[in-house]
């Protein structure tokens, strides 16, 4: 009987671990989430890892040098494909900055040469 309930324990503790695994791997702990910023620049290239996006392009700032950007960004499952963006596509990508001050965010809307995508459809 001891045995049962421990394997039990077990089996619940791991279920548990599980759960908080997935919970951090989508969270938002790196990113700022009460500050928005927009980035516009060229795409450099394009990461489909399904269920998530890896986008990397090239910004110029206030200077004119240029930066280069990452951002990513989970659920685009219908009608995208690892062709949706091509480097020298140009981007406006808005999302919520990294914490630590990196060039990267967590993208929350896409502008593709002027038209906003979505997370699927015929974008």
């Amino acid at each position: 009987m001891r045995r049962m309930w421990f394997a039990v324990a077990c089996a619940m503790a791991m279920g548990l671990t599980a759960v908080g695994i997935g919970e951090a791997h989508h969270g938002t702990a790196a990113y700022d989430t009460t500050t928005t910023v927009t980035v516009s620049g060229i795409v450099t290239e394009f990461k489909f890892v399904n269920p998530h996006v890896l986008i990397l392009w090239d910004a110029k700032d206030e200077s004119g040098k240029v930066q280069s950007w990452s951002g990513e960004r989970s659920g685009p499952n219908s009608g995208w494909n690892r062709n949706t963006f091509k480097p020298g596509d140009q981007v406006t990508i808005t999302g919520r900055p990294a914490k630590n001050r990196s060039n990267t965010m967590a993208i929350s809307k896409i502008m593709l040469n002027g038209k906003e995508m979505t997370s699927g459809g015929d974008n």
